[in-house]
């Protein structure tokens, strides 16, 4: 049997990912998202589809779901939290169209339909799906980041989604499982990461640092999984946390589906350690109070961290602790690379500022490097493998070609897998 595949995007990039399959007569889908850019990037236009899988809730894998929702009455297949933290981003992702003055790709009635349409699925149960049977495994990104297992008479596949092969403190690692055909994700490809364990030492000992000088150490973090995974490990440091924005919102959200953690109640005492910041005067409690301030976003292109941003900016004490990649055009990256950034994104160049205070990058990373890609791509027995969310496919074709044939389709290209 031969599967016929197109990726609608996220195949030589990263980011607005969707991938359509098909096979005896079905057609799925595996995540369909966009790219929070301004203006937002979105893939190419999505088929009549019979079912769709999510892997998990980031806006790059479900952001167009509600679009999809709205012209289609297929059923998604994913796990509860992937859905209720995909609902939250729905919402706020159409927040910003509105207020930064983007095209509306959905309304709010095309993301209650989508809620209407989540199909729940736990890890390792499977479901027959007419000629075919589905299972989810974990994929150690985030809390109830699911990889899926497709399978027929004679052919199984795994699309990864995006991957994480070591445990973390939120999440245990991904699960592996043999397969025929592996569509593995590459965001990572060329690249390694140092040690967890030596990046959490570095980090906390530079929150000992901020704090013994008087500052304030502020942490920009992703909402979803990255703020989380800081909170368990700041905590029992004996440090005063504060956490504001959207992450807040998460975290009450992974609370209420423990089985999705590493270890729950751990969980539980690291989030109530944390103080939440609920309001305007919280902030300014917040910053007269706090060691360190988990806030976001993440490339500082928005959110709250803007404003404590302003505020220690020209304070030599204090400090900014970046958690996650910054691309291209962010906040983040030209923080990085000028010193300054631009406190008002809707008219930018209008509000740039210096940044005078301790600034410093650290690889919290929950994407699986160059080797770690390898082992897991050869511990699936495979004989094909599809690269994609990757702009550096080419680096692991060396390592994957002497065990398995590789496939490097871009975006748009239809091809076929299995015999």
């Amino acid at each position: 049997m031969t599967y016929q595949c197109r990726f609608l995007g996220a195949a030589e990039d990263i980011g607005r990912l969707g991938f359509v399959l098909e096979a005896e007569g079905a057609r799925f889908l595996f995540d369909y998202g966009m790219e929070p850019d301004k203006p937002p990037l979105y893939p190419l236009e999505a088929p009549p589809i019979d079912r769709v899988f999510l892997t998990h809730a980031h806006l790059d894998h479900s952001g167009m779901l509600p679009w999809l929702a709205a012209r289609y009455d297929a059923s998604i297949h994913c796990t509860p939290p992937s859905a209720e933290v995909a609902t939250l981003l729905h919402r706020d992702s159409l927040k910003i169209a509105r207020s930064e003055g983007f095209p509306e790709p959905f309304n709010d009635q095309d993301i209650d339909a989508t809620r209407g349409l989540y199909d729940f699925m736990d890890f390792q149960h499977p479901r027959a799906l007419g000629k075919f049977s589905a299972r989810l495994h974990t994929a150690g990104h985030i809390p109830g980041a699911s990889q899926v297992e497709l399978k027929s008479d004679n052919l199984k596949l795994i699309f990864t989604g995006d991957l994480y092969t070591r445990d973390q403190r939120l999440v245990y690692a991904a699960k592996q499982t043999t397969c025929d055909v592996l569509f593995m994700e590459s965001t990572y490809a060329g690249r390694e990461h140092p040690e967890r364990a030596d990046v959490e030492k570095e980090f906390i000992d530079f929150a000992h640092d901020v704090r013994q000088r008087g500052g304030i150490l502020l942490v920009a973090s992703f909402a979803v999984g990255r703020a989380q995974e800081l909170a368990m490990v700041l905590q029992g440091k004996g440090f005063n946390v504060w956490m504001d924005g959207m992450a807040r919102t998460v975290a009450k959200i992974y609370t209420q589906h423990p089985t999705y953690l590493t270890d729950p109640s751990r969980y539980m005492r690291a989030i109530g350690e944390v103080k939440d910041v609920r309001n305007h005067r919280g902030r300014s409690v917040a910053l007269d109070e706090a060691d360190v301030i988990i806030s976001t976003g993440g490339m500082m292109d928005g959110g709250p961290i803007l404003f404590y941003l302003d505020h220690i900016r020209n304070d030599p004490k204090s400090a900014v602790a970046l958690t996650g990649y910054q691309a291209h055009g962010t906040n983040g990256r030209r923080l990085l690379a000028e010193g300054v950034v631009d406190f008002d994104m809707r008219e930018p160049g209008k509000k740039v500022h210096k940044v005078n205070c301790q600034v410093k990058q650290f690889d919290f990373s929950a994407h699986a490097g160059h080797k770690d890609l390898v082992q897991f791509a050869k511990g699936t027995g495979a004989s094909e493998i599809v690269l994609f969310h990757g702009d550096n496919r080419e680096a692991l074709v060396g390592d994957l070609s002497d065990f398995a044939k590789v496939h490097l389709p871009v975006r748009g290209e239809h091809f076929t897998v299995g015999k």
